[in-house]
C-alpha cells in the first residue's frame, strides 16, 4: 500500500502554444502562472509573441492547400471525429472549466454545447454547395457555375468568457469550408482551450489547419489584424476599442472583417450556414456546351 504524501509538490502541466500540429514552447520562452478560482497555481501557460503568431500564419498558409482540396464529406467526416472525442473527454473539460471558475451546470452546457455545435457544423460541410451555389442562365452555349470557396487563413479571436462553446462556435464554420485559422485562446479561461488544441492533434485534423496561440490581446492585436497573409479576421466580442481597431487595421490590405456580437453563445441563431459564407468567395465558372 502505497501512504499519501502531504509535502510532495506536484508536477504542474506547462500547456504550450499549437503550431502547425505541433506542441511548441513560445520562442521569447515567456510563460505565467495559472491560477484557479481559488488561488492555487494550477499549470504554467505559455505567452504567445509577435514571432509565434507569424510562424502561426505560416503554418495555416502550407495546410490551407491540402485541407481546402479535401472532399467535403471528409471534412465532414473530420469534424465529426473531433466531437466523438470531445463528447470522450468531457468530464475533463467539465473539470478544467470549473477550475476556472464556472458552475458545473454552466460547464456541462458549455461541454454539451460545443460537441453539439461541431456535429452541426460537420452536417453542414457538404451541404451548403447546394444551398449557395448554384448553375446560372446564360445565353450562350455555356454552363456557367457559381461555387462557394474557402477564402484562405482566419484570424479569430473568440468570446472571451465562454470559452469552450465560444472557441468552436469561431473555429467550426470557418475550418468547414476548407479554411484554415489562426486562434487566440481565453486570456481569463484558458484551460479548456488548450485541452481542445490536444482533440485537434490527436483527431484526423491536419498540422496547420488549428493554430492556437495564448497570450494577451494588447500584445497581439496588431499581429491579428495588419498580417499581410492573413485573409480575414473573425472577432466574437463587444469590446468597442477592440472592434475600432480591427477595422482601421484591416483596411490596410482590405481583409475581410466579421465581427459577432452573441450575447448567449449557446443560442441557437450562433448555428447558421450563413457563418460558413462568411468566410467563403463565390467563383464562377464558364464551361463550352457541345463539341
Amino acid at each position: 500500500m502505497s501512504e499519501i504524501m502531504p509535502n510532495r509538490i506536484p508536477v504542474l502541466k506547462t500547456y504550450k502554444l499549437y503550431i502547425g500540429g505541433k506542441f511548441e514552447r513560445s520562442e521569447s520562452g515567456r510563460y505565467i502562472p495559472y491560477l484557479d478560482k481559488s488561488g492555487h497555481q494550477v499549470a504554467n501557460i505559455c505567452l504567445a509573441s509577435r514571432k509565434d503568431f507569424r510562424n502561426a500564419v505560416v503554418a495555416a498558409r502550407n495546410a490551407f492547400g491540402g485541407w481546402s482540396g479535401k472532399t467535403a464529406y471528409n471534412r465532414s467526416q473530420i469534424l465529426y471525429r473531433m466531437a466523438e472525442m470531445m463528447e470522450g473527454r468531457s468530464a475533463q473539460f467539465i473539470e478544467e472549466m470549473v477550475l476556472e471558475g464556472s458552475g458545473k451546470k454552466e460547464a456541462t452546457l458549455q461541454v454539451q454545447t460545443a460537441v453539439d455545435r461541431l456535429v452541426y457544423f460537420a452536417g453542414w460541410c457538404d451541404k451548403y454547395h447546394q444551398v449557395f451555389g448554384g448553375v446560372n442562365p446564360v445565353a450562350s452555349a455555356h454552363f456557367n457555375f457559381s461555387v462557394p470557396e474557402p477564402i484562405g487563413v482566419v484570424a479569430v479571436l473568440p468570446a472571451e468568457r465562454q470559452t469552450l462553446a465560444g472557441l468552436i462556435t469561431a473555429i467550426a464554420p470557418v475550418i468547414a469550408s476548407g479554411n484554415t485559422c489562426v486562434v487566440l485562446a481565453s486570456q481569463l479561461a484558458p484551460l479548456s482551450s488548450l485541452t481542445f488544441t490536444e482533440i485537434v492533434a490527436t483527431s484526423d485534423v491536419p498540422g496547420g489547419v488549428v493554430n492556437v496561440l495564448t497570450g494577451t490581446l494588447e500584445e497581439l492585436l496588431e499581429q491579428f489584424s495588419t498580417h499581410m497573409d492573413v485573409n480575414a479576421i473573425a472577432c466574437h466580442g463587444t469590446n468597442p476599442e477592440t472592434i475600432r481597431t480591427i477595422q482601421q487595421n484591416a483596411a490596410l490590405n482590405v481583409r475581410r472583417v466579421k465581427i459577432y456580437t452573441d450575447a448567449a453563445i449557446a443560442d441557437s441563431k450562433c448555428e447558421n450556414p450563413y457563418r460558413i459564407t462568411d468566410f467563403t468567395e463565390i467563383k464562377t465558372t464558364w464551361h463550352p456546351v457541345g463539341d
